[in-house]
């Protein structure tokens, strides 16, 4: 079993900002893969569907970023699923926008969202598809700027970069991460 995280905030007001790349590319896959977001359990919305004899699982963490691991741990225990059949998909400041970056451990890197799955599952080692955002450079608070909408000389890389992680996930459910790793890297 495989289950592919997307970190974001719920609620219209986060609907397509930087901080909510995750959600927006769990949305992705849940259309491509045809797996709808149709279950609410531990405080996530998720789905399920078989692809290629692997059950996998969809997940948007319902509890805001910054208590993400409150949703994902129960449901982990729940469905029996160890750290290395998880993939968490996120925003990422020290990566150029539309740059994305998978690795199967690392620091939570100031992203509180991973603090909080580090806290809960009480390991650093979980895969990651990091999506990048790149840094605000017109003096701009990073809350104010991870909160805020994608420009439109941004979206043309996040497009691309939403293409890319979904495929990366995708491959991830019939291929060991690290042969994806070296692939999307």
């Amino acid at each position: 079993m495989k289950l592919i995280i997307g970190l974001g905030n719920p609620g219209k007001q986060y609907e397509s900002t930087r901080h909510n790349i995750g959600f927006i590319i769990i949305d992705q896959l849940s259309k491509s893969l045809n797996i709808p977001l149709d279950r609410t359990k531990f405080n996530g919305l998720y789905g399920m569907g078989h692809i290629s004899g692997e059950k996998v699982i969809l997940l948007k963490p319902l509890t805001y970023m910054n208590l993400s691991g409150e949703c994902i741990r129960p449901l982990m225990d729940y469905y029996e699923i160890e750290n290395h059949d998880i993939a968490v998909i996120y925003d990422d400041l020290d990566l150029p926008t539309g740059k994305i970056r998978l690795r199967e451990k690392g620091s939570a890197g100031g992203h509180n969202g991973i603090k909080s799955m580090i806290q809960h599952l009480g390991t650093p080692g979980f895969n990651r598809v990091r999506v990048g955002i790149d840094r605000p450079t017109n003096g701009m608070k990073v809350p104010d700027y991870v909160l805020g909408r994608f420009g439109d000389d941004e979206l043309i890389h996040i497009k691309k970069a939403i293409e890319q992680s979904s495929n990366a996930c995708e491959k991830w459910i019939s291929s060991p991460f690290i042969q994806v790793m070296n692939e999307f890297n």
